[in-house]
């Protein structure tokens, strides 16, 4: 059995094969996560939901309070995040409604918290590899399984929002060879990162931003294509789930092994005792 954090949108969890189906309210040390998790049992894993940005959609992505979102799934015992979430297309051969798994990030957000250790305590994790490509990989086959348009290997530029790109800062951006843009998953996977956690992301294609054509982006037609693809991306979620196996062999729960830089004796007790759980990974 292994225990599996999905995140992303409201009603992401109405999976037909869920069984058990039950919500937890989770506090944590640095606040409270968007929403309640709402737990279920899918092929003998206990999967665990949580809508990113509240259900009804009322949290900013520059306001979501990652660190209590990722620090919550560690306190349930979770090793697995399957990250689901829209963004723009900034390649012609990813058209709106194809999926897209994504292994690499630019950070170009700002004024957010993207680490646990932020006081009294320092810690420097490797990020080369920002997702778990064993993870991915089993997302992009299931995916491809049931969605033939997905794509793999894909960067993921993340802006602060909640304001779409200008024309120029699209066409600066494709110029780095990006190939999707949002603004949510570079600070999830930070901080799952932190937490020893194996995360990993399925982007779901809804425009192409705004460098194509004259065209500009606006929030309605994202709804909809959102609203025609959410029943793949459920299917893609089971499937995922279906083909993992429950045994890790990725490095990603030691990704504090060799990274803490502060001497034991200096960190102060309440900041121990707020990180223990994820000291003990």
């Amino acid at each position: 059995m292994c225990k599996i954090g999905v995140i992303g949108g409201s009603g992401i969890y109405e999976l037909d094969e869920i069984k058990d189906i039950k919500e937890i309210t989770v506090h944590t040390p640095f606040g409270d996560p968007s929403d309640s998790v709402i737990y279920g049992k899918l092929f003998n894993h206990d999967v665990y939901f949580l809508t990113r940005h509240g259900r009804g959609h009322r949290i900013p992505p520059s306001d979501i309070n990652y660190r209590a979102n990722i620090y919550a799934l560690k306190s349930l015992g979770v090793e697995k995040i399957f990250s689901v979430g829209a963004v723009g297309s900034m390649k012609e051969e990813i058209h709106p409604g194809d999926m897209v798994v994504v292994t690499q990030f630019i950070d170009r957000t700002f004024g957010r918290i993207s680490s646990f250790f932020t006081k009294d305590i320092v810690a420097h994790v490797s990020f080369a590899d920002p997702v778990c490509l064993e993870f991915a990989n089993v997302i992009y086959r299931s995916s491809k399984n049931i969605y033939q348009r997905t794509h793999n290997n894909a960067t993921y530029i993340c802006i602060n929002g909640p304001q779409f790109s200008t024309r120029a800062e699209s066409k600066l951006y494709r110029s780095w060879g990006v190939d999707v843009i949002g603004m949510t998953n570079v600070t999830e996977a930070k901080l799952a990162r932190e937490a020893g956690i194996c995360y990993a992301t399925l982007a779901l294609a809804t425009d192409y931003d705004c460098w194509k054509d004259n065209d500009a982006v606006n929030a309605f037609d994202i709804l909809e294509i959102i609203k025609q693809n959410v029943n793949n991306a459920k299917k893609i979620i089971v499937e995922t789930i279906k083909n993992i196996q429950e045994v890790r062999h990725c490095n990603c729960k030691d990704s504090l092994k060799n990274a803490l830089m502060t001497q034991k004796d200096k960190i102060s007790y309440e900041t121990y005792n707020k990180l223990k759980i994820l000291l003990k990974t």
